[in-house]
């Protein structure tokens, strides 16, 4: 699904980008002398990023309980397994955030004689997730090497009601249709038709929808055999391979990376729960940006550009509070770039930890979708009226993939931004001409 950090040692500044790029809460410190037992970090996970995040379906909560999903995870990555991020799990794939996970799950409204069908196995997690929920699971991988991995796990693990198979999902399984649930865990541009004729009458999918870099997750019931359709909130996900790929209309310009909406002067509508701010008439989610925490879009007459910025306020020392929005950059193409914001800070303080410090965040992935680098602007300390903040980055040549966050990242205080944006510099050609 997201793209996925590594944290290493210390959970310094690198912490703070897995909080920031992928909802991480710091649930224990893996430098300890004696890391909490497994059971206890996925107790605290479910806790703090799920009960506390808004998720109230009890079934779904128990669920997340007893899913160990450690053991869906690469062996490298088991440390870092009831952390709320994505981690790879090879093949240029992830395994998805615990929340995102349980959201999506919840959005369903799973039943006990439910057949579903999941589009994207992955390591088998949500599968396994949902299958205490629901009469039977169908799940379809279209990468032969995590299909067939998936399936052993989920046979070693004893989830009898799971089966697998190996295809593209677009075309579905009709072989098993109708379903009464579809749950779409990659991002095609539009929902495939085979999965609308293989939803039953009155059956719910959710699926995110959009483009490579810019997708937002819906909710469709099927009424009459048409869809109708309940948009939820921004997202990004791996795209949907196979024919749903060869299909897309909208194909990025890596060597032309931008961001998008970032004057925050259009606002979505949806449903967020917990740390994700309250909808009112004016609606206050920014478009285009996700994993949006303690965070709204506000009138402001004194904004930078426009009459709206994205406001932050936490009061809990060690709170996320932030968003984020990915990119596509190549640095075979792109040698550098300039990002730049305006930025307004009143009695900012530093969190528990040394990462928790408000500011901007850039990271940069590799085509298998691992970290290649970072870079921070911050921390922006005090109190103080509009100010530019900006820097000059240089583009790592492997980096396929950027994001950038903006936020307090578990620091208190207000903090509010505008006008973010992220241009080339320069290209490779003109770092070459310049340095022969």
């Amino acid at each position: 699904m997201s793209p996925v950090l590594r944290p290493r040692g210390l959970m310094a500044s690198v912490t703070a980008s897995s909080m920031a790029l992928q909802g991480l809460a710091l649930l224990c410190d893996p430098c300890c002398a004696a890391a909490p037992p497994l059971a206890v970090r996925r107790e605290l996970l479910v806790q703090k990023e799920i009960i506390a995040a808004g998720i109230t379906n009890p079934r779904v909560v128990q669920a997340m309980r007893t899913t160990p999903r450690h053991e869906f995870v690469p062996p490298v990555e088991r440390e870092r397994a009831y952390f709320d991020m994505a981690l790879p799990i090879g093949a240029g794939q992830t395994i998805s955030p615990p929340f995102v996970v349980a959201m999506m799950t919840q959005e369903i409204d799973p039943q006990l004689d439910d057949r579903v069908l999941e589009i994207g196995t992955g390591s088998g997690y949500q599968a396994a997730v949902l299958s205490p929920l629901v009469a039977e699971v169908y799940t379809v991988e279209i990468v032969e090497a995590l299909g067939r991995a998936a399936a052993q796990r989920l046979s070693r693990l004893d989830y009898r009601n799971v089966h697998t198979r190996i295809g593209d999902g677009y075309q579905g399984w009709s072989e098993h249709a109708p379903f009464d649930k579809i749950i779409v865990t990659c991002s095609p541009e539009d929902v495939p038709r085979p999965l609308v004729g293989q939803l039953a009458e009155g059956g719910r999918m959710i699926i995110p929808l959009g483009e490579r870099f810019q997708q937002r997750l819906y909710v469709f019931e099927k009424r009459n055999g048409a869809l109708e359709r309940k948009a939820l909130r921004a997202t990004f996900f791996v795209p949907m391979t196979g024919r749903a790929e060869d299909e897309r209309q909208i194909v990025p310009d890596l060597a032309q990376p931008r961001l998008v909406h970032g004057g925050f002067e259009e606002t979505v509508s949806g449903d967020p729960p917990g740390d994700h701010p309250p909808q009112d008439a004016e609606e206050t989610l920014p478009v285009g940006w996700y994993y949006v925490r303690q965070g709204k879009v506000m009138a402001d007459a004194s904004a930078p550009e426009g009459d709206k910025v994205l406001a932050f306020e936490n009061q809990t020392p060690g709170r996320r509070a932030h968003a984020m929005q990915a990119f596509g950059v190549d640095g075979r193409a792109v040698g550098s770039i300039d990002v730049q914001c305006f930025v307004r800070t009143e009695r900012t303080v530093r969190g528990p930890t040394r990462d928790q410090q408000p500011g901007i965040l850039l990271e940069f992935y590799g085509p298998s979708r691992a970290p290649v680098g970072q870079e921070w602007i911050g921390p922006l300390i005090g109190t103080s009226g509009w100010r530019r903040a900006a820097r000059r980055v240089r583009v790592p040549s492997q980096a396929r993939l950027a994001v950038i966050a903006v936020g307090l990242f578990g620091a208190t205080g207000r903090m509010a931004f505008d006008a973010v944006q992220v241009t080339v510099a320069t290209s490779i050609d003109q770092r070459r001409e310049t340095h022969p």
